[in-house]
């Protein structure tokens, strides 16, 4: 039998290095320098084999935007299983373990990046919306405008670095994530890359940049990270890629939730017919790659504040994650029966009202309408969600959000 347990450097060090070199998120002695760090400023818990600790899941503190609202939030910031552990549930026990701790704690929401669907919504994840991932030769971007002479930036500047993320423009959906010293380390983890950018700070603090992978002459080039305070300074930012384009053939970077940078790219068809099937191929692709599930709900409700008319209902919220934690955890999920307004003030309480229709949802997908992912009505096809139709059209109604994104944070 697995046992469930907090990190422990002196006994467990060794043992998930080795284990991060099994599923290569470690392929170097520099790499594996910086391992312990993040296990000790994430919050890790493993599973204990035979002695020694053959799963790991970490989660770090940070703040999830919902419209005007900054929100607590846990962020699942690794999961993984050696290979003599895999089909036996660990993976699962131990995040759940982690979601638990963090929820017991305060926390109001948690998020992640998936690996693949499916898997976290067993412990009651429900998928963010299609970001767009755009790939795009930079000499044909339409930006024209002046741009200045940017710094050359390096890991060294973490704190720096940081800084501009956690003041970097947010919109629904917007993440920031602490503390420090684990984007230092995932700094230091990418071994070819670099980074430009601006320090227009009122005392020279850097302001906009991006993070960009460098393994090869021509690219292609992934933007790993991007920040900006305006739109003026994200304009910049394209421009000075512009110019690298006499060199770099193609970058790649999630989309900006707030624009189309289909607008802003010459001829688009025409260049993607042209490079079809070359490793320099541009295209837009569209996937649901993070995930999210309300970890309290009155606290969720409380803040959540719309423009739309109000609508009252009874929830009935079904949480799968009970079933993974252990008898004596503080905190076992949110199911259960609540009245819920929805509207310019918000709120959930438990209990039931006869006279209000019924909305029968899992915490995912109760997550996902909240969020503006997909509308009720369209939920109610293809995830678990059901309710009168009157109801679920008044939820459309209300629920009239903004695309949520993670703002230029891929965690």
């Amino acid at each position: 039998m697995a046992i469930i347990r907090p990190y422990d450097a002196e006994r467990d060090q060794d043992a998930i290095i080795r284990v991060w070199r099994e599923v290569h998120w470690i392929t170097s002695d520099e790499q594996a320098k910086w391992a312990p760090q993040f296990m000790e400023k994430a919050r890790t818990d493993v599973a204990e084999v035979n002695g020694e600790a053959e799963c790991q899941a970490s989660s770090t503190d940070g703040t999830f935007r919902y419209l005007d609202e900054d929100l607590t939030m846990s962020a699942i910031v690794g999961v993984t299983t050696s290979r003599i552990a895999r089909k036996q549930r660990l993976a699962q026990r131990v995040t759940a373990h982690r979601i638990a701790q963090d929820a017991a704690n305060g926390v109001e929401i948690c998020t992640l990046t998936m690996f693949e669907q499916g898997f976290y919504d067993l412990m009651g994840f429900g998928t963010g919306p299609y970001g767009h991932r755009v790939r795009f030769d930079p000499a044909d971007l339409t930006i024209d405008r002046p741009f200045r002479v940017p710094r050359r930036l390096k890991a060294d500047d973490w704190e720096m670095i940081h800084a501009a993320m956690i003041n970097r423009r947010l919109t629904h959906g917007g993440c920031r994530l602490y503390p420090a010293e684990l984007l230092q380390v995932e700094l230091n983890h990418a071994e070819k890359s670099f980074l430009l950018g601006y320090c227009d700070g009122p005392d020279g603090e850097l302001t906009h940049f991006f993070w960009a992978s460098d393994h090869e002459e021509h690219g292609p080039s992934y933007i790993y990270m991007m920040a900006y305070q305006d739109h003026d300074q994200f304009l910049e930012l394209l421009a000075l890629m512009r110019s690298l384009g006499d060199q770099i053939r193609l970058f790649q970077m999630v989309e900006p939730p707030d624009v189309q940078l289909q607008d802003l790219i010459k001829q688009p068809f025409r260049a993607r017919m042209v490079s079809e099937k070359g490793s320099f191929n541009t295209l837009i692709r569209g996937d649901g790659y993070w995930q999210a599930r309300i970890c309290d709900l009155e606290a969720c409700m409380a803040k959540t504040r719309l423009d739309g008319p109000t609508a009252r209902f009874n929830l009935v919220l079904k949480d799968p994650i009970e079933k993974y934690l252990d008898a004596d955890a503080t905190w076992r999920g949110i199911s259960g029966r609540y009245v819920v307004k929805l509207g310019p003030e918000s709120s959930a309480v438990a209990g039931a009202d006869p006279a209000l229709p019924t909305l029968t949802a899992s915490v995912g997908a109760f997550t996902r309408m909240w969020l503006g992912v997909r509308p009720a009505t369209g939920l109610a096809v293809t995830d678990d969600l059901d309710g009168p139709p009157e109801l679920l059209s008044a939820l459309d109604r209300t629920l009239r959000l903004p695309v949520p994104g993670l703002c230029g944070w891929e965690y």
